[in-house]
């Protein structure tokens, strides 16, 4: 079994929730909603990282889903330059924290680099199946 489902989004904060209602729609629909809270959190952790830093002015993002038989991949790709970098914040710190606890809930996370711009992307493992 592989499903796959991508959608893109214009560079906006409204897109962040576009985002997530996006990936919550798609994991409801492939009936994996005990992933739906994690990868909410990470999708609005990523989709915010490429509307602030990743996606150049009239330019979109993609949100995509990929699931076999044990992972769910969700991945961000914009057209920007440049890399996140995953910080260790200070406690007292109010932001710098989101890539962090995007990989502290992820299985694997990574960055595919482009000849235009990148995909950042996370793994979770899919729960047993009953």
């Amino acid at each position: 079994m592989s499903l796959s489902q991508q959608r893109r989004f214009p560079r906006r904060r409204t897109s962040v929730g576009a985002s997530r209602d996006f990936v919550v729609g798609v994991l409801t629909e492939w009936r994996l909603t005990p992933l739906v809270d994690d990868i909410r959190l990470c999708v609005s952790e990523l989709a915010t990282n490429a509307v602030l830093h990743g996606v150049p002015p009239g330019r979109e993002f993609a949100v995509g889903l990929r699931a076999t038989e044990e992972l769910v991949r969700l991945e961000v790709r914009d057209s920007g330059g440049g890399l996140p970098v995953v910080q260790q914040p200070e406690e007292s710190n109010c932001s710098g924290r989101g890539l962090f606890l995007a990989g502290a809930l992820a299985a694997e996370f990574g960055v595919d680099h482009h000849t235009l711009g990148k995909t950042v992307w996370l793994t979770f493992r899919k729960p047993p199946a009953h």
